[in-house]
């Protein structure tokens, strides 16, 4: 089974991370507002900018976390396919510099 890590952008351009097995339905979904408590239902439409397709769905689930505690311009980096912003942008990345500096 395949399963997608996604991030959609919002109509107040907030991202939203989500975990799918169908990835074109659940864009459906947020978007028609089937859940009226969900955080995408006030801010629709979205609009899909990223996923990542996984075999192991646990491997999905670990990115998913991570990319939930991301500051908004990691994600961004992440969405443009900015690898060495990513690294840049890390919070570990930041602590080694301020020691060395």
């Amino acid at each position: 089974m395949i399963i997608y890590v996604y991030i959609v952008k919002c109509s107040d351009a907030s991202y939203y991370t989500g975990v799918t097995n169908n990835i074109e339905k659940r864009i459906r979904e947020h978007n028609s507002g089937i859940n009226n408590r969900a955080y995408t239902y006030s801010r629709r439409p979205v609009e899909l900018v990223y996923f990542e397709q996984f075999s192991d769905p646990y491997a999905a689930f670990r990115l998913e976390k991570q990319i939930k505690g991301w500051t908004r311009r990691k994600k961004e980096a992440l969405i443009r396919g900015d690898y060495d912003r990513l690294v840049e942008y890390s919070r570990s990345y930041d602590k080694v510099k301020e020691k060395k500096g």
